[in-house]
């Protein structure tokens, strides 16, 4: 599905705030983009376009995190509590690496490459200031 929105008008953030998973498509040659990119690497056109994707994928590779950032040791995750990032290749073609929930970080040996994924949104700060964050989950 193409949204209507001018491409240059919304950011890939605030459609992520509005649980929209949003790709650009290139005009010329067709092809996604997830996150959405202004250029076409492909063909190098700037005509681009907003495309919404499902949402829906399989993970083709990931990996444990122990020792993250400070904005994820603030949410909790250390050396026993990992977290889990992934690469997730869309219903649609495109692939994105996100954040991967609802799986045992802390034991990868049960993650399986080719598990079911489906979009989630995390919704993280205060009201005024909530800040949407990519993830997915198994099906």
């Amino acid at each position: 599905m193409t949204e209507e929105r001018p491409f240059s008008d919304i950011t890939y953030e605030q459609f992520l705030s509005e649980e929209k998973l949003m790709a650009s498509r290139c005009k010329k040659c067709g092809r996604l983009f997830v996150p959405p990119r202004s250029l076409c690497p492909h063909c190098q056109s700037l005509k681009m376009e907003w495309a919404q994707m499902k949402g829906k994928g399989r993970l083709v590779a990931f990996t444990s995190i122990a020792i993250g950032p400070p904005f994820m040791v603030k949410e909790g995750y250390n050396t026993r509590h990992p977290y889990c990032i992934g690469v997730v290749e869309l219903e649609e073609g495109a692939r994105i690496v996100a954040r991967i929930e609802g799986v045992a970080a802390n034991n990868p040996e049960t993650i399986r490459i080719g598990t079911p994924l489906t979009v989630q949104y995390l919704h993280q700060g205060a009201q005024g200031n909530l800040k949407t964050f990519l993830a997915f989950k198994p099906v």
